[in-house]
């Protein structure tokens, strides 16, 4: 039976990194100036990550669409970095949020050996389709099984138009009702947006894990989505010593290489420092996985 050890570092702690984005890089590439360029530029910036960060990770999301499956058939990364493949289809215009999503038959179809565990992301709304999308929760948990693989699930909460309308949106008491509801289903990780996107001092952040931490059941980890650049390792360190296993991020680590003349050096300079400094985060105050 597949174990989060797959993913984790020897600590019991997960330090992953996120480069499963698809439409959402390209536009992050559009908004530093360089236009929207072609997929062989994406697959390109996606092995340059791989092969500067996949010896600091514990594990490596990729999606199937550009490239991913090739960075495990090339041997990019070290063997004790897990492999994460994200078999989500989204739903998602040039340059906006992915509005929905479901699980890509494709990429459940390209789970090969050297695989050790699939990513939906999942929206999560308060609205007409919320039982179906707890409906699909619960079938990617059992492909994943069936596959013989680890499932990490991804909620992302949105608000409504009412709520926006009402003013009654709150950020946080999403996350914990979608953490809520979601985490019972037993994902092998469950991957949540930070609280307070980040914001606060290091008490107010402690404190918002915490809560968090209250609803979560299993082990779960933070991303970055969201959160400044800057702020994303005390947000870690919160959550780390709240209860959380770790993180999976990718834009704290890389969005401001994006667009570089010399992307690998951009990498080492940049990149490598950040991961390193989160590791050890993870590795002095992570709650491993197996007390989770």
């Amino acid at each position: 039976m597949a174990t989060l050890e797959a993913i984790a570092r020897p600590s019991g702690g997960l330090a992953m990194v996120a480069m499963d984005q698809r439409e959402s890089l390209r536009h992050m590439f559009d908004q530093v100036g360089a236009g929207r360029p072609a997929d062989e530029v994406l697959v390109r910036f996606k092995r340059d990550v791989a092969v500067a960060l996949g010896g600091l990770a514990s594990a490596f999301l990729v999606d199937a669409d550009l490239g991913g499956l090739d960075i495990l058939a090339d041997a990019l990364l070290p063997k004790d970095c897990g492999f994460i493949l994200a078999v989500d289809a989204l739903d998602q215009q040039p340059g906006g949020p992915v509005e929905e999503t479901g699980l890509d038959p494709a990429a459940v179809a390209a789970i090969r050996e050297g695989v050790d565990a699939i990513k939906l992301l999942l929206i999560w709304r308060r609205d007409a389709r919320r039982e179906q999308r707890v409906a699909l929760a619960q079938r990617f948990v059992e492909t994943a099984a069936e596959h013989g693989v680890l499932s990490v699930l991804e909620p992302v909460v949105r608000p409504t138009p009412e709520e926006v309308t009402a003013g009654t949106w709150d950020l946080d008491a999403a996350i914990r009702e979608a953490a809520a509801e979601l985490s019972p289903l037993r994902p092998s990780l469950t991957k949540v947006q930070v609280p307070m996107a980040g914001a606060g001092s290091p008490a107010e952040q402690l404190a918002a894990s915490e809560r968090l931490a209250a609803v979560v059941r299993g082990p779960w980890v933070v991303l970055s989505q969201g959160v400044p650049l800057d702020r994303f390792a005390d947000a870690v360190e919160a959550a780390c010593r709240a209860g959380a296993s770790g993180f999976l991020a990718g834009r704290a680590l890389w969005s401001d290489v994006v667009g570089a003349d010399d992307v690998p050096a951009a990498l080492a300079q940049r990149s490598r420092p950040r991961l390193e400094r989160l590791a050890a985060i993870v590795d002095a105050h992570a709650r491993p996985w197996q007390e989770a």
